[in-house]
């Protein structure tokens, strides 16, 4: 989501490193393939208005990698600390990183994310993201957004052919923590459900006067089957497929 929804700023969170945003309602930590994880949770973006977004947990070994942090409660960071201690931190979109300063100051975890993010300026990054990064976990594979005004990642697991996203594309099937409010306001903006490619991120993240096509042909070229985003829900087989009719109806 872009603009007031792309954003995850609230009105409590703050750059003081000591001063982080709270566990706003969410589910439990769920598996997704044997070493992957994820949590559906919840951001308050205004009066009346919430909606969810996701945090995708790699564990390789003993250590986890979050994927677009989301702070949790008390009882589920605890189901958290039983899959292994917390290493890295990875910010995959400039619009997100609510949560991430919480996480890096409890487990003094290494940050991710590309050059440039604005929307959140902390935590200092201390590796930037770029393509053919080496990466803290096997079998996976850092995507760049190259022709994107602002900072936006993808990462597909290889051996699960499980594409990340964070608002460049996303899969809608149900409405969870997300206000009647916000609802109709995402329709106004053009997200239904199904596979959506995120309509107001694209404006914003487009230059003028040029597309991100050759983004997404690039993107098209990975081997990925199922994909899971920032917001929405994961969609398991035939993801490609979903993803080639929105492109074929964006840029044709």
């Amino acid at each position: 989501m872009t603009a007031t929804l792309n954003s995850e700023r609230s009105p409590t969170a703050t750059t003081h490193l000591k001063n982080h945003a709270p566990a706003y309602p969410h589910g439990k930590i769920e598996q997704l393939f044997w070493d992957i994880f994820w949590v559906q949770g919840s951001i308050r973006i205004g009066p009346g208005m919430s909606m969810n977004r996701n945090m995708i947990i790699i564990r390789n070994r003993h250590e986890l990698t979050l994927i677009n942090p989301v702070r949790l409660n008390e009882a589920e960071e605890r189901t958290l600390k039983k899959l292994g201690r917390v290493t890295h931190v990875f910010r995959l979109g400039d619009f997100h990183g609510l949560d991430d300063q919480y996480y890096v100051d409890k487990y003094q975890a290494r940050f991710w994310c590309q050059h440039g993010q604005n929307t959140y300026k902390t935590p200092t990054a201390d590796v930037h993201l770029k393509t053919r990064q080496a990466l803290p976990f096997p079998n996976a594979e850092l995507f760049i957004f190259e022709q994107a005004q602002y900072p936006e990642a993808a990462l597909l697991l290889t051996k699960h052919k499980c594409l990340l996203t964070t608002d460049s594309l996303q899969y809608l099937d149900n409405w969870n923590y997300t206000s009647l409010f916000s609802r109709l306001v995402l329709r106004v903006m053009g997200f239904k459900p199904g596979m959506n490619i995120g309509k107001p991120w694209l404006k914003r993240a487009t230059p003028k006067g040029k597309t991100l096509e050759s983004d997404f042909n690039r993107l098209m070229n990975l081997d990925f089957d199922h994909l899971l985003a920032a917001h929405g829900s994961p969609l398991m087989n035939n993801a490609k497929t979903a993803v080639g009719e929105q492109l074929r109806q964006l840029f044709n």
